[in-house]
């Protein structure tokens, strides 16, 4: 029985997993998505999703938890500057985990995870929303703009 087990191995020793998920972190950080097994996909998502809410707040010692997990410097960077401002307002649930069907090989389960807000097709929506909203913006200050030129003209004459 696993009662009260919560931590899946994946038929690897301690070091073996951790090294291995802090590289999956670095290549779905610097990817915005990846394909591997559906089992390491749920692993990775419990291993990132808390440092990604880390990264929301930017302080040198929520930079040096992140920076203890994933061992390389320039995704710590990247997770801080890119990938934080993105997500800032959202809550929680950062990855999305989509079964892709069974590995020709070995039958294995295999999945996609991804952050996301940096997938184009479902947030396709909301941003032409936005989009027209700056268009109307830009019309608004461009209509501004000849009423400050004909004001100074009338203060001229």
């Amino acid at each position: 029985m696993r009662h009260g087990k919560k931590v899946n191995h994946l038929g690897r020793q301690t070091a073996h997993r951790k090294a291995m998920l802090a590289n999956m972190a670095c290549s779905l950080i610097e990817h915005k998505r990846i394909n591997t097994t559906v089992a390491k996909a749920k692993a990775l998502k419990q291993f990132v999703e808390p440092m990604i809410t880390k990264s929301k707040t930017d302080t040198t010692h929520n930079r040096r938890i992140v920076m203890a997990k994933l061992r390389q410097k320039e995704f710590v960077a990247e997770l801080f500057r890119d990938v934080a401002p993105k997500i800032g307002d959202r809550p929680g649930g950062y990855t999305r985990i989509i079964k892709l069907g069974n590995r020709l090989g070995d039958n294995a389960d295999m999945a996609m995870i991804e952050l996301v807000d940096y997938n184009e097709l479902y947030n396709s929506g909301k941003e032409k929303k936005k989009t027209t909203r700056r268009s109307r913006r830009s019309g608004a200050s461009a209509t501004t703009a000849p009423v400050d030129s004909q004001e100074t003209s009338n203060e001229e004459e």
